[in-house]
Protein backbone atom coordinates (compact mmCIF):
# COMPACT_ATOMS: atom_id res chain seq x y z
CA UNK A 1 0.00 0.00 0.00
CA UNK A 2 0.97 3.71 -0.99
CA UNK A 3 2.32 5.47 1.76
CA UNK A 4 0.50 9.01 1.93
CA UNK A 5 2.00 12.30 2.34
CA UNK A 6 0.68 12.56 5.57
CA UNK A 7 2.01 9.36 7.03
CA UNK A 8 5.76 10.57 5.35
CA UNK A 9 5.20 13.87 7.29
CA UNK A 10 4.10 13.21 10.72
CA UNK A 11 1.47 14.43 12.42
CA UNK A 12 0.60 17.95 12.48
CA UNK A 13 -0.06 19.76 15.62
CA UNK A 14 -1.46 23.20 15.35
CA UNK A 15 -0.15 25.81 18.13
CA UNK A 16 -3.58 28.20 19.30
CA UNK A 17 -3.53 31.40 20.07
CA UNK A 18 -6.72 33.54 20.01
CA UNK A 19 -9.13 34.25 17.50
CA UNK A 20 -10.34 32.56 14.79
CA UNK A 21 -7.30 31.35 12.91
CA UNK A 22 -6.05 28.06 14.58
CA UNK A 23 -10.12 26.94 14.45
CA UNK A 24 -9.85 27.35 10.47
CA UNK A 25 -6.75 25.80 10.23
CA UNK A 26 -7.52 22.78 12.30
CA UNK A 27 -10.83 22.48 10.12
CA UNK A 28 -8.89 23.10 7.45
CA UNK A 29 -5.89 20.34 7.74
CA UNK A 30 -8.91 17.69 8.80
CA UNK A 31 -11.07 18.18 5.65
CA UNK A 32 -7.48 17.57 3.72
CA UNK A 33 -7.02 14.30 5.44
CA UNK A 34 -5.20 14.98 9.18
CA UNK A 35 -6.26 14.52 12.20
CA UNK A 36 -4.26 17.32 13.59
CA UNK A 37 -3.61 17.53 17.62
CA UNK A 38 -4.52 20.90 18.82
CA UNK A 39 -1.95 22.32 21.55
CA UNK A 40 -4.23 25.62 23.26
CA UNK A 41 -2.02 28.18 24.68
CA UNK A 42 -3.57 28.90 28.10
CA UNK A 43 -5.21 32.10 28.67
CA UNK A 44 -4.49 32.60 25.03
CA UNK A 45 -6.90 30.41 23.40
CA UNK A 46 -10.52 31.55 22.99
CA UNK A 47 -12.15 28.68 20.34
CA UNK A 48 -13.96 25.41 21.11
CA UNK A 49 -11.63 22.76 20.16
CA UNK A 50 -13.65 20.01 21.83
CA UNK A 51 -13.90 17.86 18.74
CA UNK A 52 -9.92 17.75 18.00
CA UNK A 53 -7.19 15.81 20.32
CA UNK A 54 -6.04 18.79 21.98
CA UNK A 55 -4.30 19.87 25.30
CA UNK A 56 -3.37 23.27 27.27
CA UNK A 57 0.30 24.48 27.52
CA UNK A 58 1.62 27.28 28.90
CA UNK A 59 3.44 29.58 26.19
CA UNK A 60 6.52 29.31 27.96
CA UNK A 61 6.37 25.63 29.05
CA UNK A 62 8.87 24.23 26.68
CA UNK A 63 9.09 20.85 28.40
CA UNK A 64 5.37 20.32 28.64
CA UNK A 65 5.06 21.26 24.68
CA UNK A 66 7.72 19.01 24.01
CA UNK A 67 6.62 15.91 25.98
CA UNK A 68 3.38 16.64 23.91
CA UNK A 69 4.92 16.67 20.81
CA UNK A 70 7.11 13.45 21.37
CA UNK A 71 3.85 11.57 22.54
CA UNK A 72 1.57 12.78 20.08
CA UNK A 73 3.89 12.00 17.31
CA UNK A 74 4.00 15.68 16.16
CA UNK A 75 6.62 15.76 12.86
CA UNK A 76 4.94 18.78 11.66
CA UNK A 77 3.82 22.21 13.40
CA UNK A 78 1.75 24.91 12.28
CA UNK A 79 1.44 28.43 14.89
CA UNK A 80 -1.47 30.40 13.92
CA UNK A 81 -3.55 33.16 16.09
CA UNK A 82 -2.62 35.96 18.47
CA UNK A 83 -0.68 35.62 21.79
CA UNK A 84 -1.31 39.01 23.64
CA UNK A 85 1.07 38.22 26.40
CA UNK A 86 4.46 37.32 26.84
CA UNK A 87 5.23 34.75 29.56
CA UNK A 88 7.33 36.37 32.68
CA UNK A 89 10.91 34.65 33.31
CA UNK A 90 9.26 32.36 36.04
CA UNK A 91 6.64 30.80 33.23
CA UNK A 92 9.11 29.38 31.63
CA UNK A 93 9.89 25.52 32.10
CA UNK A 94 12.83 24.53 30.07
CA UNK A 95 13.79 20.79 29.07
CA UNK A 96 16.96 19.62 29.82
CA UNK A 97 17.51 19.69 26.61
CA UNK A 98 16.88 23.56 25.88
CA UNK A 99 18.18 24.39 29.90
CA UNK A 100 21.00 26.56 28.48
CA UNK A 101 19.01 28.43 26.29
CA UNK A 102 17.28 30.15 29.28
CA UNK A 103 18.93 33.05 29.39
CA UNK A 104 18.35 33.60 25.74
CA UNK A 105 14.94 32.65 26.04
CA UNK A 106 14.40 35.31 28.59
CA UNK A 107 16.57 38.03 27.17
CA UNK A 108 14.08 37.37 24.17
CA UNK A 109 10.67 37.57 25.22
CA UNK A 110 11.33 40.43 27.49
CA UNK A 111 13.17 42.58 24.55
CA UNK A 112 12.93 41.22 21.18
CA UNK A 113 10.70 42.41 18.58
CA UNK A 114 7.70 39.81 17.45
CA UNK A 115 9.85 38.44 14.45
CA UNK A 116 12.86 37.83 16.98
CA UNK A 117 10.78 36.32 19.30
CA UNK A 118 8.59 34.29 16.34
CA UNK A 119 12.25 33.26 15.02
CA UNK A 120 13.34 32.03 18.56
CA UNK A 121 10.40 29.64 18.78
CA UNK A 122 10.98 28.26 15.63
CA UNK A 123 14.19 27.37 16.51
CA UNK A 124 12.91 25.58 19.61
CA UNK A 125 10.76 23.27 17.31
CA UNK A 126 13.30 22.48 14.99
CA UNK A 127 14.94 21.49 18.00
CA UNK A 128 12.55 18.90 18.80
CA UNK A 129 12.76 17.43 15.34
CA UNK A 130 9.61 18.95 14.07
CA UNK A 131 9.12 20.94 10.55
CA UNK A 132 7.52 24.35 10.82
CA UNK A 133 5.18 25.02 8.08
CA UNK A 134 3.18 28.31 7.68
CA UNK A 135 -0.95 28.29 7.79
CA UNK A 136 -0.58 28.72 4.02
CA UNK A 137 1.20 25.50 3.29
CA UNK A 138 -2.19 24.34 5.45
CA UNK A 139 -4.95 26.47 3.79
CA UNK A 140 -3.42 28.14 1.01
CA UNK A 141 -7.16 29.65 -0.53
CA UNK A 142 -6.63 32.04 2.33
CA UNK A 143 -4.12 34.37 0.94
CA UNK A 144 -5.09 37.35 -0.35
CA UNK A 145 -5.20 37.79 -3.59
CA UNK A 146 -3.62 40.62 -6.11
CA UNK A 147 -6.53 43.12 -7.15
CA UNK A 148 -9.85 44.62 -5.99
CA UNK A 149 -11.90 42.01 -3.73
CA UNK A 150 -14.86 44.28 -3.78
CA UNK A 151 -17.46 45.94 -5.81
CA UNK A 152 -16.19 49.53 -4.48
CA UNK A 153 -12.69 50.37 -6.05
CA UNK A 154 -10.04 52.96 -4.46
CA UNK A 155 -10.62 56.40 -5.82
CA UNK A 156 -7.53 58.20 -6.44
CA UNK A 157 -7.08 59.58 -3.25
CA UNK A 158 -7.34 56.69 -1.57
CA UNK A 159 -4.42 55.50 -4.34
CA UNK A 160 -2.55 58.20 -2.77
CA UNK A 161 -2.60 56.87 0.72
CA UNK A 162 -2.22 53.50 -0.26
CA UNK A 163 1.17 54.52 -1.50
CA UNK A 164 1.95 56.56 2.16
CA UNK A 165 0.72 53.94 4.23
CA UNK A 166 2.71 51.41 2.48
CA UNK A 167 5.93 53.27 2.90
CA UNK A 168 5.12 53.92 6.26
CA UNK A 169 3.97 50.15 7.01
CA UNK A 170 7.60 48.96 5.25
CA UNK A 171 9.72 51.16 7.79
CA UNK A 172 7.58 49.79 10.94
CA UNK A 173 7.81 46.42 9.81
CA UNK A 174 11.86 46.95 9.18
CA UNK A 175 12.01 47.94 12.32
CA UNK A 176 9.84 45.02 13.86
CA UNK A 177 7.25 47.19 15.57
CA UNK A 178 4.24 45.98 13.80
CA UNK A 179 2.45 45.32 10.47
CA UNK A 180 -0.22 48.22 9.59
CA UNK A 181 -0.59 52.07 9.08
CA UNK A 182 -3.14 53.95 8.39
CA UNK A 183 -2.54 57.15 6.13
CA UNK A 184 -5.83 59.66 5.49
CA UNK A 185 -5.10 62.70 2.78
CA UNK A 186 -1.90 61.50 2.38
CA UNK A 187 -0.43 61.74 5.93
CA UNK A 188 0.76 59.40 8.52
CA UNK A 189 -2.07 59.32 11.32
CA UNK A 190 -1.62 55.50 12.97
CA UNK A 191 0.84 53.28 13.04
CA UNK A 192 0.17 49.64 14.57
CA UNK A 193 2.49 48.54 17.61
CA UNK A 194 1.59 45.92 20.25
CA UNK A 195 -2.09 46.65 20.96
CA UNK A 196 -2.93 45.64 17.31
CA UNK A 197 -4.90 46.50 14.43
CA UNK A 198 -8.30 46.64 15.94
CA UNK A 199 -7.14 48.59 18.94
CA UNK A 200 -5.00 50.93 16.40
CA UNK A 201 -8.28 51.30 14.27
CA UNK A 202 -10.13 51.95 17.44
CA UNK A 203 -7.42 55.15 18.16
CA UNK A 204 -8.31 56.40 14.71
CA UNK A 205 -12.22 56.85 15.36
CA UNK A 206 -11.47 58.18 18.40
CA UNK A 207 -9.29 60.89 16.76
CA UNK A 208 -11.54 61.54 13.45
CA UNK A 209 -14.30 62.01 16.43
CA UNK A 210 -12.37 64.50 18.57
CA UNK A 211 -11.61 66.10 15.20
CA UNK A 212 -7.63 65.47 15.14
CA UNK A 213 -8.39 64.10 11.73
CA UNK A 214 -10.20 65.27 8.61
CA UNK A 215 -14.05 64.57 8.47
CA UNK A 216 -13.70 65.17 4.80
CA UNK A 217 -11.07 62.44 4.17
CA UNK A 218 -11.63 59.00 3.95
CA UNK A 219 -8.09 57.36 4.64
CA UNK A 220 -6.98 53.28 4.11
CA UNK A 221 -5.65 51.16 6.23
CA UNK A 222 -2.37 48.99 4.66
CA UNK A 223 -1.18 45.72 6.58
CA UNK A 224 1.91 44.19 4.89
CA UNK A 225 4.09 41.01 5.82
CA UNK A 226 7.92 42.51 7.25
CA UNK A 227 10.45 42.63 5.11
CA UNK A 228 12.45 40.44 7.35
CA UNK A 229 9.70 38.07 8.43
CA UNK A 230 9.36 34.28 8.49
CA UNK A 231 6.38 33.63 6.33
CA UNK A 232 5.82 30.44 8.56
CA UNK A 233 4.26 33.11 10.67
CA UNK A 234 1.89 35.58 11.95
CA UNK A 235 1.25 36.97 8.33
CA UNK A 236 -1.00 39.91 8.25
CA UNK A 237 -4.67 39.30 8.68
CA UNK A 238 -8.01 40.74 8.31
CA UNK A 239 -11.47 39.49 8.82
CA UNK A 240 -14.93 40.76 9.45
CA UNK A 241 -13.70 42.38 12.31
CA UNK A 242 -11.49 44.38 9.93
CA UNK A 243 -14.04 45.75 8.58
CA UNK A 244 -16.45 46.89 11.16
CA UNK A 245 -13.56 48.61 12.67
CA UNK A 246 -12.41 50.47 9.27
CA UNK A 247 -15.92 51.53 9.10
CA UNK A 248 -15.84 53.15 12.40
CA UNK A 249 -12.62 54.64 11.66
CA UNK A 250 -14.31 55.94 8.90
CA UNK A 251 -11.96 55.21 6.20
CA UNK A 252 -12.14 54.18 2.66
CA UNK A 253 -10.91 50.96 2.25
CA UNK A 254 -8.23 48.08 3.32
CA UNK A 255 -4.79 47.26 0.96
CA UNK A 256 -2.78 43.91 1.73
CA UNK A 257 0.13 42.19 0.78
CA UNK A 258 -1.18 39.65 -1.84
CA UNK A 259 0.26 36.27 -1.56
CA UNK A 260 1.61 37.35 1.83
CA UNK A 261 -1.59 38.40 4.10
CA UNK A 262 -4.87 36.10 5.13
CA UNK A 263 -8.20 36.83 5.01
CA UNK A 264 -10.61 35.44 7.11
CA UNK A 265 -14.01 34.95 6.58
CA UNK A 266 -13.62 36.11 3.00
CA UNK A 267 -17.74 35.97 2.07
CA UNK A 268 -18.89 37.42 5.20
CA UNK A 269 -16.05 39.94 5.06
CA UNK A 270 -16.89 41.31 1.24
CA UNK A 271 -20.33 41.50 2.15
CA UNK A 272 -19.41 43.84 4.99
CA UNK A 273 -17.39 46.03 2.73
CA UNK A 274 -19.90 46.13 0.12
CA UNK A 275 -22.70 47.07 2.38
CA UNK A 276 -20.39 49.79 3.33
CA UNK A 277 -19.29 51.23 0.69
CA UNK A 278 -15.53 49.74 1.55
CA UNK A 279 -13.11 48.19 -0.75
CA UNK A 280 -10.25 45.59 0.08
CA UNK A 281 -7.28 44.64 -2.56
CA UNK A 282 -4.13 42.59 -2.67
CA UNK A 283 -1.27 44.89 -3.73
CA UNK A 284 2.33 43.89 -4.71
CA UNK A 285 4.19 45.12 -1.44
CA UNK A 286 6.71 46.33 -3.72
CA UNK A 287 4.34 48.71 -6.12
CA UNK A 288 1.87 49.23 -3.90
CA UNK A 289 -0.23 50.74 -6.56
CA UNK A 290 0.13 47.25 -8.79
CA UNK A 291 -3.07 45.80 -9.78
CA UNK A 292 -5.35 47.74 -7.58
CA UNK A 293 -7.92 49.17 -11.00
Amino acid sequence: MPVSVRDRAGRLAIIAGGGFLPLYVAEAARAAGDEPFVICLKNETDRDFSSFDHAIAGVGDLARIEKLVREKGVRRVVMSGAVRRRPEWRDIHPTWRTLIQVPHVVKTLLSGGDDTVLQMVIGLFEGMGCQVVGVHDIVPALLADTGVMTRHHPTGDDEGDIQTAATAARLLGELDVGQGAVSVGGRIVALEGVEGTDRMLLRVAELRGEGRISARRRGVLVKLCKPQQDVRADLPTIGPSTIRSVIAAGLGGIAVEAGRALVLDKQEMLALADEAGVFVCGIDAGLPGQGIR
